[in-house]
């Protein structure tokens, strides 16, 4: 983790017709960790992860990836992306949309099975996408991005739909990719996932609130409880802006 930052972001504003709904966001996000995205919906989170793929037009401020400009050509085959909504042909198996994003960044047969066993598909690969539950289609969607081996890996609450033990084994592969090397930027409103962040970066009504790892924001705010946590840090921002 050490070096220039993976994802950095400075002073950033984006704007929806009259509103601003970006706030000057300050973040940096270190090489080979997980950063957790938290907050209610709303808050700007799926904007801010567009803007670290290039696919958001921003006011103002600066987004750099991995050196780079976000949007830049040089980083395609460099950043992972998976939304909230599934990204598959529903008309191809599962096995062919992955095998389909494995010949475009040129990745071996073998990472087509090896991307469908991490998320947990091996017994639906020869099933057609459109015959997939709702979680299924998003574990599909994830292993089309994971496939392509990216060092970013940016991922929008990709855990929603999921019974525990999915969500337990998905969090698990994204720590054996962060220890891999690979930079996971991660949204979520589940609180109790932010437990598997090395850092937190915490977000309400387009503002960062704070980025501190678990342990800090637990002792920045004198709570042992991470949605307690969350919760004073909102209370505490409201009373700075009234004063």
């Amino acid at each position: 983790m050490n070096g220039s930052p993976a994802i950095d972001i400075r002073d950033l504003r984006v704007r929806r017709g009259k509103n601003e709904v970006l706030h000057g966001v300050d973040m940096q996000v270190p090489g080979g960790s997980i950063t957790g995205l938290l907050g209610p919906s709303g808050c700007g989170k799926t904007t801010l992860m567009r803007c670290v793929v290039g696919t958001q037009i921003v006011e103002s401020g600066s987004v750099t990836v991995l050196g780079s400009p976000a949007g830049s050509v040089s980083l395609r085959s460099r950043v992972g992306y998976v939304t909230q909504k599934p990204s598959v042909y529903t008309d191809l198996t599962v096995k062919k949309n992955v095998a389909y994003y494995a010949a475009l960044y040129g990745r071996p047969a073998g990472a087509v099975t090896d991307a469908i066993d991490a998320v947990g598909l091996t017994r639906f690969a020869g099933q057609k996408a459109a015959d997939l539950s709702g979680g299924q289609l998003g574990r599909a969607s994830l292993a089309c991005a994971l496939v392509a081996d990216p060092e970013i890996l940016v991922l929008d609450e990709p855990t929603v739909g999921l019974d525990p033990l999915l969500r337990v084994e998905l969090w698990e592969r994204f720590e054996a990719l962060a220890a891999g090397g690979t930079t996971l930027l991660v949204s979520s409103h589940v609180m109790d996932e932010a437990e598997h962040c090395d850092s937190l970066l915490l977000m309400r009504d387009g503002h960062v609130l704070a980025q501190e790892s678990p342990t800090g924001l637990r002792r920045q705010t004198g709570e042992s409880s991470l949605e307690d946590a969350f919760l004073t840090l909102i209370r505490t921002s409201q009373v700075g802006s009234e004063n």
